[in-house]
């Protein structure tokens, strides 16, 4: 579902954003939200979520929800009921997918979800399909995972891990299933993820023969590259209506 009105941003090229989540990462956004000329005029987090309400969010043009695994379906349909375009980089809350899609779709809201905002990992993504593909007919290699983040990340997998994982699935006839372990079973896709400070993330895909290694590996350096964007995905959705993604957003 995706449609528009080929508006724009406003003649003087700002958004006024409501920023759900305002820990490390909301401040990051922030950061560069100011830089591109936008203002956050909504700053929730636990110490103010009685300002998180409908008469506020309608003071804004878009919001960005970053939070956790357990209250990012909350956040999202606080928004869709406001009526106001939300951008999520939340994870580990997809099993409720439907829940979100019928609702935006019902009140034929706006919602762009990314699992990674970087424009980096989603050419990563993009490289990945295709290293899948070309390695799906070399049965001697064996593919697995693995990632990295700082000790304060709330799920594991990262949802980036699983946007590989299913991507990997989707191109491989002998991998049905991802797990978050070593495999034990040829149909078995290992992801292994590990909690080290200070890592803002580190993916890689590696497959592995008798002969030699393959393997692709994307890095952040810092959390610049995801707060950029989404803030680039604030700007896309703005007076937007429809369901979107960063391959959207990038043109990929």
């Amino acid at each position: 579902m995706s449609t528009t009105d080929n508006s724009t941003l406003s003649e003087s090229g700002s958004l006024k954003i409501a920023l759900i989540g305002y820990g490390k990462m909301g401040k990051a956004i922030e950061e560069i939200a100011l830089q591109r000329n936008h203002t956050a005029v909504l700053k929730i987090d636990i110490n103010n979520t009685d300002s998180f309400n409908k008469e506020n969010l309608q003071q804004c043009d878009v919001a960005i929800e970053f939070t956790g695994p357990h209250s990012a379906v909350e956040n999202i349909l606080k928004c869709l009921d406001a009526g106001i375009p939300v951008v999520s980089g939340s994870t580990g809350w997809l099993e409720q997918w439907e829940i979100i899609k019928n609702k935006c779709e019902t009140l034929n809201g706006a919602l762009l979800y990314a699992s990674n905002f970087s424009v980096g990992v989603n050419i990563f993504f993009e490289l990945n399909k295709k290293l899948v593909q070309l390695m799906s007919r070399q049965p001697e290699y064996e593919v697995s995972l693995e990632e990295i983040h700082h000790t304060k990340k709330k799920d594991a997998p990262s949802g980036t891990a699983i946007t590989l994982a299913e991507q990997i699935l989707d191109n491989n006839p002998v991998k049905k299933k991802w797990i978050n372990d070593i495999a034990k079973y040829p149909n078995e896709l290992s992801i292994i993820s590990k909690r080290i400070d200070p890592a803002p993330g580190t993916h890689s895909v590696k497959y592995s023969s008798a002969i030699d290694d393959i393997e692709i590996i994307h890095t952040a350096h810092s959390r610049t590259g995801f707060a950029t964007g989404a803030v680039l995905a604030a700007e896309f959705l703005h007076r937007k209506k429809g369901i979107y993604n960063m391959k959207n957003v990038l043109g990929l």
